[in-house]
């Protein structure tokens, strides 16, 4: 399954760089990119475990930069 998300308040293009590196380090991820610029993630991953990487993703990125936050619609 592969889908893009909105990152709110991501203001740091090196930070966007170690989140896409964490994320693809997750197991199941198959491929991900984080756009600084488009303020977007798109994650490309295993469907039996997409929701628990998503979840998981968002906990990378509010790690790495405490006021982002992907927005899951």
């Amino acid at each position: 399954m592969k889908k893009s998300f909105v990152l709110m308040d991501l203001e740091c293009a090196h930070c966007a760089a170690k989140m896409e590196q964490a994320i693809a380090r997750l197991e199941g991820v198959n491929q991900v990119s984080v756009n600084f610029l488009a303020q977007r993630l798109t994650l490309d991953a295993q469907d039996d475990k997409f929701a628990a990487l998503v979840e998981e993703a968002g906990k990378i990125c509010k790690k790495i930069e405490p006021d982002c936050r992907l927005v899951v619609k």
